[in-house]
């Protein structure tokens, strides 16, 4: 064979760039990380679905996979620097909303001696009762909606088996979309809320389970929000709007108080050239209302004034838990996904590297095979 002969030879077989002939069949897993330990695209777990997979395909894979890291990171600091703002919004109405709980509840105290009807102080036997769910109206955060729709659902069922009646108010696109696709569970109201609690989306809120409490409708008024404990912790809880907690506080159903004296607060820095968030801890100081106050005005003109801001302010202080609940599970969420596309990234590359070499291993064989057949 001339050299001629032999220059087409290695000019008809396949080049790297056409990955139609360097195509190869395997039963890798859209899903599932590729095994370390096999030199082609096998599976990690014995349920498999067959693709077919090539070195195009690992690498379109791959760009996408860096795309999706991207995107969770990004998300994940502007959930950073949005829990921050939610938390503070919180930290800084605590010490207004506990002070006039113990304003409202020291006015109570002295208008037990006097013949003065204030309806809401008033426990009434307990035929009905409105719940006030609040939801997020997004998605992408972990299992923080999926926990309190639980919540209010385990709620529902022991109002079914105390035979008490209830109606539910619901906060949140969520929730919405969630209860509109039950119409067995009566719901009185669906709201929205925005992207940053209001004194405005608070005041509906509680203008609406007012008067359900006054014209006798319901004879209990319970909220159910997410607490925010910490970053990577938060409780659904019950609070007891309506009636006015007899201690001044901020009770569940079962009496405990939910108030929370410590909170974290999250800040962004740098490690490695990275963007990272840290926490410090603050422990919230609510000054101690002071017995010897005494009041000019007649306390029914205060309480029929107060009483509305406080029905706000508690509301308002749920709405702004939810929210800081809502972006740190959203931070938790997108850190872990950041984490998977990371450790997914590495795998699909060491595939893609040995697959690669293992077309060029085999090309220089078939030439050195060739070239051998020549001589």
């Amino acid at each position: 064979m001339s050299c001629s002969n032999l220059t087409m030879l290695v000019s008809s077989k396949p080049s790297l760039s056409d990955a139609s002939n360097l195509s190869f069949r395997s039963v890798l897993n859209p899903f599932q990380l590729p095994s370390q330990n096999s030199p082609s695209c096998s599976p990690s777990r014995s349920s498999v679905t067959p693709v077919q997979c090539g070195l195009r395909e690992l690498r379109t894979r791959i760009e996408s996979v860096k795309n999706t890291q991207k995107i969770t990171e990004a998300m994940k600091l502007v959930a950073a620097a949005k829990v921050r703002r939610a938390q503070e919004a919180v930290v800084n109405g605590r010490p207004f909303s506990e002070t006039l709980v113990e304003v409202l509840y020291n006015i109570n105290e002295q208008l037990q001696t006097e013949d003065i009807d204030v309806p809401l102080t008033k426990v009434r036997p307990v035929k009905k009762v409105a719940l006030v769910v609040c939801t997020g109206d997004r998605g992408l955060c972990g299992g923080f909606n999926n926990n309190i729709i639980k919540k209010a659902e385990a709620r529902i069922a022991e109002l079914k088996d105390l035979g008490v009646d209830y109606t539910v108010i619901s906060v949140g696109k969520k929730g919405n979309s969630y209860f509109l696709r039950r119409p067995y569970i009566p719901v009185d109201r669906f709201l929205e809320g925005g992207a940053l609690p209001t004194a405005k989306e608070a005041q509906a809120i509680a203008d609406d389970a007012f008067s359900l409490f006054i014209s006798e409708e319901v004879d209990k008024v319970e909220l159910l929000y997410t607490k925010f404990v910490s970053l990577v912790k938060s409780d659904p809880v019950i609070h007891t709007l309506l009636p006015l907690s007899p201690k001044g506080e901020i009770c569940d159903i079962n009496g405990n108080c939910v108030d929370a004296a410590d909170d974290e607060f999250f800040r962004l820095t740098t490690k490695e050239g990275k963007l990272t968030v840290e926490r410090d801890s603050v422990r919230t100081k609510t000054e101690d209302y002071s017995p010897i106050l005494e009041f000019e005005q007649d306390p029914v003109q205060i309480l029929d004034a107060l009483l509305p801001l406080y029905l706000n302010s508690q509301v308002l202080r749920a709405l702004q838990e939810s929210l800081a609940s809502e972006l740190a599970a959203r931070m938790s969420a997108m850190s872990s996904a950041t984490d998977n596309a990371v450790e997914l990234k590495k795998n699909l590359s060491r595939v893609y590297n040995r697959e690669r070499q293992a077309k060029i291993t085999g090309e220089i064989l078939e030439i050195v095979a060739g070239a051998n057949a020549l001589q």
